[in-house]
């Protein structure tokens, strides 16, 4: 399987998601589905078990990305409610 077919469904639900114009609530209580918790966390425990393919560990950035990403946007999401609440 290759690394478009297990991280491009996660970026997927990513712009899915944003496309709906979500609220700063919304975007705080965002998770991934749980097939990209899963397919992450067992990249994971590969890591730690062994050395990565080179597929793997492109596939591992990718999550890293995503997350980044998700990461910042709720910091502005936050950020938002903050100066929406003040």
């Amino acid at each position: 399987m290759s690394v478009i077919e297990y991280s491009l469904p996660y970026y997927e639900d990513v712009l899915e998601f944003l496309a709906g114009s979500p609220s700063a609530q919304e975007i705080i209580a965002f998770r991934p589905p749980q097939s990209a918790q899963e397919r992450f966390s067992e990249l994971l425990q590969a890591n730690r078990e062994r050395i990565l393919s080179a597929q793997e560990e492109e596939e591992i950035n990718h999550y890293i990305q995503i997350e980044r990403m998700v990461s910042l946007l709720k910091a502005k999401a936050y950020s938002r409610l903050d100066k929406e609440e003040g």
